[in-house]
């Protein structure tokens, strides 16, 4: 807030001093004048003139007007010291904890401007604390996740090798079987711990992209070749759809091929039953539009808002039995984001769409 000079504590003040001291002697000259009349009526003749003759009008009207001028003065100030008071009433709330205290801004002066200011600092105040809570809350659901994803399967390697501790196999063909399990189970763990440190490394403020010009359709048809393994033994196929081939983005390639990667390997893990795996490119306004889209079973409506939580438990895209470590569409997530990018959702019994809107270079 701007405060006009004008609008100043300094001439409010001086103001309230000139009003006080105009307004007190007018009210002494008005006295002074009615006891001149009324000095001439019987029953104030006596003790005028006594008031007149011992002390003296002039000592007596100074007395009155210094005795009016504060009296005016605390009059005409008091709407000040009144805003005052209510700043230090906040101030106080505030020391107390009550952030949700706000205070009215009711003039254009230095209170006001204290007023604004303190309105603003609470606010922010307000989100710190909400931040710092989130955060908590965060690494809070954090460690509840990894302790619930590295528990499961951390009991089963304990469990089958404590089978072959206690050697209660009946031949090498089940000590290998168990060994097996217990190798897989490992690998998973070892797979979770490489997601989570990719994930914590992404949230970070630390991470710096090198951006570089990409062609995005050259970029995906490269990705879609790299999947040809995984597609072939899902039974599945890949079609690629562009308006136009010559899309360029700023992206740090390594990172951009990650996401994808993400969001591939989840349509080929959750759309096997519809045999192909389409990506479409397309132009809105300044952004490149790419969508991997999958025909397997759709995702529940309740779950579409979460998907992008890391751990989040739904059905199908969130199933650790489906090889999944709850952590590939927050990888995701995070990278566009650091794109300056979007990432949705969408699902139906027709088909399930993962869709990433990046600025068009």
């Amino acid at each position: 807030m701007k405060t006009n000079f004008i609008y100043t504590m300094r001439w409010k003040f001086i103001l309230a001093f000139v009003l006080s001291i105009a307004s007190a002697a007018a009210t002494v000259l008005i006295a002074y004048r009615v006891l001149l009349v009324l000095v001439y009526v019987k029953p104030f003749t006596v003790p005028i003139s006594w008031v007149v003759n011992r002390i003296g009008s002039t000592p007596v009207m100074v007395v009155a007007g210094g005795i009016l001028f504060l009296v005016y003065f605390f009059i005409f100030s008091s709407k000040i010291l009144g805003y005052l008071g209510e700043i230090t009433r906040g101030l106080q709330e505030i020391a107390k904890g009550n952030l949700n205290y706000t205070i009215v801004t009711k003039s254009a002066d230095e209170l006001g401007t204290v007023a604004e200011h303190f309105n603003q600092m609470t606010e922010k105040l307000r989100k710190s604390i909400e931040e710092e809570r989130n955060a908590e809350r965060t690494k809070n659901e954090l460690i509840t996740g990894v302790s619930h994803d590295l528990r499961t399967p951390l009991t089963s390697v304990l469990g089958y090798l404590e089978l072959i501790e206690t050697d209660r196999y009946h031949d090498e063909v089940e000590l290998r079987y168990y060994t097996n399990i217990a190798y897989e189970k490992t690998k998973s763990l070892k797979k979770l711990i490489d997601r989570l440190f990719e994930y914590t490394s992404l949230s970070g403020e630390g991470t710096e992209l090198q951006l570089k010009k990409v062609n995005i359709y050259g970029f995906l048809k490269q990705l879609a070749e790299e999947f040809i393994p995984q597609l072939s033994k899902a039974g599945m196929s890949c079609r690629m759809a562009a308006e136009d081939d010559g899309l360029f983005i700023q992206a740090d390639g390594h990172q951009l091929m990650r996401a994808y990667e993400n969001l591939f390997s989840n349509a080929i893990r959750y759309g096997g039953k519809g045999k192909y795996v389409d990506i479409r490119i397309g132009k809105d306004d300044n952004a490149v539009v790419v969508e991997i889209v999958n025909y397997g079973e759709p995702i529940a409506a309740r779950d579409l808002p979460f998907i992008f939580e890391r751990f989040y438990r739904a059905d199908r895209s969130r199933s650790s039995q489906n090889g999944g470590t709850g952590l590939g569409l927050a990888i995701a997530k995070s990278i566009i984001e650091l794109h300056g990018g979007q990432i949705t959702a969408r699902s139906n019994r027709k088909e399930t769409v993962f869709e990433t809107r990046l600025p068009l270079l």
